[in-house]
């Protein structure tokens, strides 16, 4: 599809799990894109189906009007973000930032105060759903900010997700993200746990699947990764590693409002162990390792 000149020029860093069908949903519906990600391997598809190369977030910024990204941990976010080279010193008068990383409140909150300091705006857009998500286009995304800024760019995220839902100030993305990231972690306990149950107590566990699931114990996560879990397919709709992450800001943020959470802190135990054991780069689902020998 030939890029509408009508449409404005989007820059996109980080092209991997998630990114790279992000992206490529940009490209389908006719936006002129710019990319870059630290391992240009990931960007080749979408430079094949047309996307422009740029060396640098620099130069992203410098091509674009509106800059995504959707990268790995938050000293990565502050590096694009705050480096000499990074997207708010480069970027044009006007422009828009849209962070897509799952990331901290409060550096969402710097973003967007240095931003607007230079004459741009900002967004933080975490985004929920995993790999299938991405590749169908139907992402949650909880998106901070001003107001005005979201209307402005709401079409563009319109083409990469399907519950798009404009939470509040600056920070308040990724805050509701956190919200996601603790209602999930003691999920994943219970889906693992009862995978491992069924098939230690000698039941087949596709056909307890298709009993618990559309009862109270159903869940995206029962319905979704259980089906991976029982066929040993752990490649990585959403890492470990970053899940680690995740859960490690959100228990930063608990702690700050007062708050403990001795299910999400069992959750963030269990995979700490699982990434000591080397299972950092499997999906969150790679969890069931702990309790049933898949080896």
């Amino acid at each position: 599809m030939s890029a509408s000149t009508s449409l404005p020029i989007i820059g996109f860093i980080g092209t991997g799990v998630m990114g790279r069908s992000m992206a490529g949903h940009l490209l389908q519906a006719g936006y002129p894109l710019h990319v870059y990600n630290r391992t240009k391997a990931k960007a080749e598809a979408l430079l094949a189906n047309g996307a422009v190369w740029e060396d640098s977030p620099g130069e992203v910024a410098r091509a674009a009007e509106i800059i995504i990204t959707i990268i790995g941990f938050p000293q990565d976010v502050e590096a694009v973000y705050f480096g000499e080279d990074g997207v708010i010193a480069q970027a044009r008068e006007g422009a828009v930032l849209v962070d897509m990383t799952t990331s901290s409140p409060r550096l969402a909150q710097r973003i967007a105060e240095a931003a607007k300091a230079r004459g741009l705006s900002a967004l933080d857009a975490p985004v929920s759903g995993g790999d299938l998500g991405a590749r169908e286009a139907r992402l949650s995304i909880m998106v901070g900010g001003e107001e005005a800024t979201f209307e402005q760019v709401k079409p563009v995220v319109d083409v990469m997700g399907k519950t798009i839902v404009y939470q509040g100030p600056a920070g308040s993305g990724q805050h509701t993200k956190m919200v996601n990231q603790v209602a999930i972690a003691a999920g994943m306990l219970g889906v693992c746990e009862a995978m491992a149950y069924a098939e230690t107590s000698g039941l087949d566990p596709k056909q307890v699947l298709a009993c618990i699931e559309s009862g109270a114990a159903g869940s995206w996560s029962l319905s979704n990764l259980a089906p991976r879990i029982i066929d040993r397919d752990f490649d990585p709709g959403f890492y470990v590693k970053h899940f680690i992450k995740d859960m490690t800001i959100a228990l930063e943020e608990a702690e700050a409002m007062g708050l403990d959470f001795p299910g999400l802190q069992a959750a963030k135990t269990g995979y700490e162990r699982l990434a000591a054991q080397g299972g950092a780069d499997l999906g969150t689902h790679g969890l069931f390792k702990l309790y049933r020998d898949t080896d």
